[in-house]
């Protein structure tokens, strides 16, 4: 999906007005007699301002001029006169719209940088729904597309639970994911993943339909989330259970952790110490305490209103893994990629800026 670039231009337009008018009170203030604090005071706001954006403007300022340049030659490769002249003209133009179609790009970047969400560290759960077998095995699968993607991103990840089911698969699995643009490239996944393939158990061949819920968390900070009273939490320690290697089914050092008011849960055993697994549980449950109290404030403001790209409403499909077809498609914008194995092995870029696009042809439709 294309920007509506005509939109991006009458915004730095608007933002070029803006950036005259400071320029020309902070001149006036600065003609005034210095001593005065309020003069001052409003003098480093107009500057501040100024300064922030400064880069924007003069990148859209060489647009203009480009674009103007361009005219100019355009113009005067259709006139009368020297046919090697019109040429010149000609490819001078051409050249002059390709710098201009680099420079809007540089623009587009800047902007949305300006208007661009804050970096979270975020946790991100992952469950299995209906299918059985099948949905708990593709936990695991989308767990390891989502770790081979932060990696190749140069982003850290951190397992915090998992709860592995008898068969060999995974009933869920919390993960942290840090670094500088985590949010951005995680944010698009929340909400139900479905799978269509034919279990190795399938005599016939029939495929299965599975789906697994994903769930991005921003990981709640200190001012985002006062500390939980110990009175509101249950902790209970138990033997770990299942594979973890010497030692860790011998201790009490998995960790349950209620939390009383709202009765959610949260278990850690993938530790040996008991203090880390608590550490972990307790990182989990102020990320779901926080997406709980922003989801209801969302249901608030509006509670009809459907989410738009990016949200991910978690009771409706967002995206579709067909193994038969070795395809992938993402409901929320109609796109469907053929590379079933390269997404799945963490190649998920091309999927995310066709997200980021969509949102970002959306953002500038919502602004008046």
């Amino acid at each position: 999906m294309q920007l509506p670039s005509q939109r991006l231009l009458e915004e730095l337009a608007s933002l070029d007005r803006r950036y005259a008018e400071l320029e020309h009170q902070a001149a006036t203030l600065a003609s005034q007699p210095s001593e005065r604090g309020a003069t001052n005071k409003r003098y480093q706001e107009f500057t501040k301002e100024l300064a922030a954006l400064r880069e924007l403007v003069m990148a859209y300022r060489t647009y203009q001029r480009v674009d103007q340049e361009a005219g100019e030659a355009e113009s005067l490769s259709h006139a009368q006169g020297d046919a090697d002249l019109r040429e010149m003209a000609k490819e001078e133009g051409a050249q002059l719209r390709q710098q201009q179609i680099r420079i809007l790009s540089e623009l587009e970047r800047l902007w949305f940088a300006r208007y661009a969400e804050p970096e979270h560290p975020l946790i991100i759960e992952i469950r299995a729904g209906t299918g059985g077998l099948e949905a708990s095995l593709f936990v695991g699968d989308l767990y390891r597309m989502y770790t081979k993607y932060a990696a190749a991103s140069t982003l850290s990840t951190e397992l915090l639970e998992s709860q592995r089911t008898e068969a060999g698969g995974l009933k869920e699995i919390a993960f942290a994911v840090k670094g500088l643009t985590a949010w951005q490239r995680f944010k698009y996944e929340s909400g139900v993943h479905r799978v269509q393939r034919v279990p190795t158990t399938e005599a016939q061949g029939r495929i299965h339909t599975s789906t697994v819920t994903v769930a991005v968390l921003p990981e709640p900070q200190d001012v985002e989330l006062p500390p939980i009273p110990s009175k509101d939490l249950e902790i209970d320690v138990y033997r770990s259970s299942g594979p973890g290697g010497q030692g860790v089914n011998t201790t009490d050092s998995a960790v349950r952790i209620r939390h009383r008011p709202t009765g959610l849960v949260v278990t850690c055993q993938d530790e040996r110490s008991q203090l880390r697994n608590k550490e972990k549980a307790l990182r989990v449950l102020r990320a779901r305490l926080l997406d709980r109290l922003q989801q209801e404030r969302q249901d608030q403001i509006a509670t009809d209103r459907k989410k738009q790209v990016g949200t991910g409403e978690r009771s409706e499909k967002i995206r579709t893994y067909n193994f038969p077809d070795r395809r992938v498609t993402d409901h929320r914008i109609g796109v469907t990629l053929h590379k079933l194995d390269a997404i799945l092995n963490g190649e998920l870029q091309e999927l995310v800026d066709a997200l980021v696009a969509a949102e970002r042809a959306k953002q500038l439709d919502r602004r008046p």
